[in-house]
């Protein structure tokens, strides 16, 4: 990662964990898959390699099978998938995410009045938390496949949403950092997500439920075969067999990789957006912006397996 000055220049010291410019790797599709044209739906990219807007689906309408045939194409390409001018309720929300498999919800986030149905109600009194790179529930031993999300109220200014494509991030890391974390796994423990906002008593209620579980740093995704980048702030607590400083060192380093803005998509919400997200490939992070105005989403989160 050191990184060698021509003779003729003075010494200086170079970081050598940091974020050098240069050209990325912008790999979109997996080797060896060729692009194709969607036939049911039109797809407007937002970003280099991960984020697409999707025009001319109802989601208040059940899915034909190749309709959720070509949307799970789309969403392994796209990795995050936008809809707009969606007037749908939380059962057919629920029914389009149940295309993709079993719905789960989260014990530390409150429930809406419908079943698999989360509530993130924000506002002056109830700030939000999620400003912070993460993958969902990576504390769990099969983390979330994927989640639906739908904007009910949304604020005047702000509030944005951006993901970022942690293949791309893989890829975009020097071999001897590939070389060193490949074949390592990470601890991931719900509590330092939630105990800087939640009640202890509450979490340690939860304790036993929830123990720390392992994942692979490095986990390949079960559709694609992409080898993913698969640490992230909220959950990761440390590296397994390294001691406690070279796993930081390490793990604020890969933590880093989701910053870089050429494997980024920005969404700026509207009333009636749905975002649909690979929770397997990506990190999210829910800008903060908007206070003293209220930002109510709901969400439907989709059952995963087990990394490897």
């Amino acid at each position: 990662m050191s990184v060698e000055l021509p003779a003729r220049l003075r010494s200086a010291t170079v970081p050598s964990h940091g974020i050098l410019e240069g050209t990325r790797v912008l790999r979109r599709l997996p080797d060896g898959v060729e692009e194709r044209p969607y036939e049911l739906f039109t797809v407007r990219p937002l970003g280099r390699v991960i984020g697409a807007e999707i025009g001319g689906v109802d989601l208040a309408e059940p899915l034909t099978p190749a309709l959720r045939e070509e949307l799970n194409r789309a969403l392994l390409e796209w990795k995050v998938l936008f809809f707009r001018d969606q007037d749908i309720t939380p059962a057919q929300q629920r029914a389009f995410a149940a295309h993709w498999g079993e719905l789960e919800t989260n014990p530390f986030i409150p429930q809406g009045d419908t079943e698999h149905v989360t509530r993130f109600a924000r506002s002056a009194s109830a700030p939000a938390f999620e400003n912070i790179w993460h993958v969902d529930v990576t504390f769990r031993p099969n983390p979330a496949l994927g989640s639906v999300l739908r904007l009910i109220e949304v604020p005047p200014l702000g509030g944005d949403t951006l993901w970022a494509d942690m293949a791309a991030a893989y890829d975009n890391l020097p071999e001897d950092v590939r070389a060193r974390i490949d074949g390592l796994t990470a601890v991931h423990d719900f509590i330092p997500g939630f105990a800087r906002f939640s009640d202890p008593d509450f979490l340690a209620r939860h304790q036993d439920a929830f123990p720390p579980v392992e994942h692979p740093v490095v986990r390949t995704h079960p559709e694609t075969g992409r080898r993913t980048l698969f640490v992230n702030q909220a959950f990761t607590t440390h590296i397994v067999g390294l001691d406690r400083d070279e796993s930081d060192r390490l793990l604020r380093y890969l933590f880093s990789r989701a910053h870089i803005p050429e494997l980024q998509v920005r969404f700026a919400w509207r009333p009636g957006s749905v975002a649909f997200w690979d929770n397997r490939a990506t990190q999210h992070y829910a800008v903060n912006d908007y206070h003293p105005h209220a930002r109510v989403a709901e969400r439907v989160a989709i059952a995963g397996d087990r990394p490897f």
